[in-house]
């Protein structure tokens, strides 16, 4: 029941406190000692039932008047950094299994693959649980008669905070609960079935430098910053796609009661073909895997918006979409740790700097998905859009098919254009490779 401005503000907040946690967080996990269960791996068991708690708040209504815009803006940074504080230690553990480039990438895939399975999985928890709760639409004033419009409004309002409200706050904290213990139980799995290699990660001649410096030289390295431009907008593309495509669904194109098995398609299909580019990268190359992949999506979003409202090519879009979403969440991940070794290779006297450039990637990540909330929300405020409304004006229409259509085809043109400024290609990879074996050899001769 909070003012939406207000919770603009929380969001936003939130996503410019990323901004400073997330490259901290990595400073500090690249001065963590080892220890005998790594040095990553205390960050994600210590921060688990800390970061559960706060998520649960997050979907708790506390009884006060007051403070309650105070209340969520705390524990969602609270939350923001605890879950930084477990999501660049374990993405930067890729770097940690294994030396070699192939099981780097197989890692990845497996990652990535389990990853949106969970989202799947998270959706449907969250919607089969909050979606039990029955919501009543509200029908517009301009299909009301004037004269009794503002009583039917009150009567519906009075109706749904008597009885619904207190349903559907009891349903969120329930599923805020189940997926919390989701969250402990994959923790526990991964401190269980992981294990460090210090000597996969590091030079036994590396020195270490401080923050500013490391800093320095991550965002001077002309790979990362082409890698992370190319993914900031593909990555915006597909979160304009996923943070719309719910309402489109219901308003654009009348399917009410099909958009969640419609969401639950993109991300099956996403799941089922991360193995596919999986393969598909070994055999062609990377670049090659994210022209292919991510362009693919392009004519079946200009499809959706085309054509007329259909169930039956709504559900091949959707899939369609799944499929550029599984190389949009892979390739850049993979095609990282290729970055992390171009970067010894230039700077073989810098080290223990994998965290910070995870750490960036993973602020990115939280960046793109703030902005896409940020450009939906005012471009649908700007159009009219009534919240909780059984319909919506024709402005609204047009605009949700440019925000799952036109707009996401511009920032994949860009996003491609940008990966083709990526210096490594798997020639370079191959002798990045065979240099980097070369210096650990000769570091290994010396020390010894």
């Amino acid at each position: 029941q909070l003012d939406p401005f207000y919770a603009s503000i929380i969001l936003f907040v939130g996503r410019a406190w990323d901004a400073v946690t997330d490259p901290m967080v990595g400073f500090f996990i690249s001065k963590t000692s080892w220890t005998r269960f790594g040095r990553l791996m205390p960050w994600i068991i210590f921060s688990t039932p800390f970061a559960v708690i706060s998520y649960f708040l997050i979907w708790f209504v506390p009884d006060i008047s007051r403070g309650q815009v105070m209340w969520y803006l705390v524990f969602y940074c609270i939350f923001q950094t605890l879950v930084t504080c477990f999501h660049v230690p374990y993405s930067a553990l890729t770097m940690f299994i294994s030396r070699e480039q192939s099981e780097r990438d197989s890692a990845t895939a497996y990652r990535m693959t389990v990853e949106v399975l969970g989202t799947v999985l998270g959706t449907a928890i969250q919607g089969q649980i909050v979606g039990k709760v029955i919501t009543p639409c509200i029908e517009s004033p301009f299909f009301i008669g004037k004269s009794n419009s503002s009583v039917a409004m009150e009567e519906l309002n009075m109706t749904h905070d008597t009885g619904s409200l207190t349903d559907t706050r009891n349903a969120y904290m329930i599923a805020a609960g189940v997926i919390g213990g989701l969250y402990i139980l994959c923790t526990i799995i991964l401190w269980v079935g992981v294990r460090e290699k210090r000597e996969s990660s590091e030079l036994q001649s590396d020195k270490p430098v401080s923050f500013f410096q490391g800093l320095k030289l991550v965002m001077n390295h002309g790979a990362y910053i082409k890698l992370i431009a190319g993914f900031l907008f593909t990555s915006l593309a597909f979160m304009l796609l996923e943070g719309n495509f719910a309402l489109f669904c219901t308003y654009t194109l009348g399917f009410r009661n099909e958009f969640q098995n419609i969401l639950l398609a993109i991300m099956l299909s996403a799941t089922l073909t991360i193995p596919l580019w999986q393969w598909f990268l070994t055999r062609f190359g990377k670049k090659t895997a994210v022209y292919v992949g991510i362009s693919s999506a392009i004519p079946f979003l200009i499809m959706v918006a085309v054509l007329d409202s259909n169930l039956i090519v709504t559900y091949i879009v959707a899939i369609a979409a799944g499929i550029s979403v599984a190389a949009a969440f892979l390739l850049p991940w993979s095609m990282l740790p290729d970055v992390i070794d171009d970067f010894k290779l230039q700077h073989p006297d810098s080290h223990g700097h994998e965290a910070i450039f995870f750490s960036f990637y993973v602020f990115f990540a939280k960046f793109t998905s703030g902005v896409s909330l940020g450009i939906s929300t005012l471009s649908l405020d700007f159009a009219g859009y009534q919240t909780r409304g059984c319909s919506q004006p024709s402005e609204v229409h047009v605009t949700l098919k440019m925000l799952v259509s036109a707009v996401p085809v511009g920032l994949i043109l860009v996003g491609l254009l940008l990966f083709k400024l990526y210096p490594i290609d798997e020639e370079k990879r191959r002798k990045n490779k065979k240099a980097l074996q070369d210096l650990r050899e000769e570091s290994n001769s010396s020390s010894e």
